[in-house]
Formats: structure tokens, C-alpha cells, sequence
């Protein structure tokens, strides 16, 4: 299987470190951290290869997760990332506005670890695994 670079995107330090234990059990990936919208726009015009796959958390102060959407969205060379919203939020408002600005998919934070755990696994299988997109960069 080949190994998949992730982009994970959140500024709670508690929430980055429950998915980084979570990705320890979901597979062989190549995990990047960016802490906040600035850091991963940041990433997104760095040296470093695209990512294959973005965890994109919703509410971050600064430039929050639409922002980072857009930008995404935006550019031809990230256009095709499957950018998943990973958030707290249930409220219709904001999955409404997520999949308006071009998210693949919007998944609710379960609280619970093991909960977290399987919804990472399951994000990963599906979008970094089984689904079929065209190559960033």
C-alpha cells in the first residue's frame, strides 16, 4: 500500500494529539500538523509535497477553516485534495457552509477516544485508501 501523506489541521493541542494517536493505529501515513489556518496555507506553499488527504478542523481564530477551504479550492494545484472538515460543530450552518465551499466530507469530533480513533480509520481507509483522486502537485 503506498504511504499517503495527511494534512491535519486544528490549533487544539488536546484534539492534534488524539488524532496523531489515532493515525498510530490507522495505517502507514505520513501525518503533517499545522496549528491553525496560517500554518497550513503555509504548508500548502511550501517546498514540501502536497498532501494527499486534509483533516481541516472548522472554528480556528485567525484564518479559520472556510478560509483554508477557499484557498484550497482555489488553486489548480489543490483543487483535487479531498479536504475532510473534522470539527466539533454539528450545527446545519456550518455543514451547509462546508460543502458549499467545496468540503468531501464534514465529520463531527466524537468525544469519546475509541470513537475518534475509528472515525480516523475510517476517514483513512476511505479517502487515502479506496477513493480515487487525481495526484496533487
Amino acid at each position: 500500500m503506498e504511504r499517503r501523506r495527511i494534512l491535519l489541521v486544528d490549533d487544539n493541542p488536546h484534539d492534534v494529539e488524539l488524532a496523531l494517536n489515532a493515525f498510530q493505529d490507522s495505517g502507514d501515513h505520513e501525518i503533517l500538523v499545522a496549528v491553525g489556518g496560517r500554518e497550513a496555507l503555509a504548508a500548502l506553499d511550501g517546498p514540501a509535497p502536497l498532501p494527499d488527504l486534509i483533516l481541516l478542523d472548522l472554528k480556528m481564530p485567525h484564518i479559520d477553516g472556510l478560509a483554508v477551504l477557499d484557498a484550497v479550492r482555489g488553486r489548480a494545484a489543490t483543487r483535487a485534495i479531498p479536504v475532510v472538515m473534522l470539527t466539533t460543530s454539528g450545527e446545519d450552518r456550518d455543514i451547509r457552509e462546508s460543502y458549499a465551499h467545496g468540503a468531501s466530507a464534514y465529520v463531527i469530533k466524537p468525544m469519546d477516544f475509541t470513537q475518534f480513533r475509528e472515525a480516523v480509520r475510517t476517514i483513512t481507509a476511505f479517502w487515502a485508501h479506496l477513493n480515487r483522486h487525481p495526484r496533487a502537485g
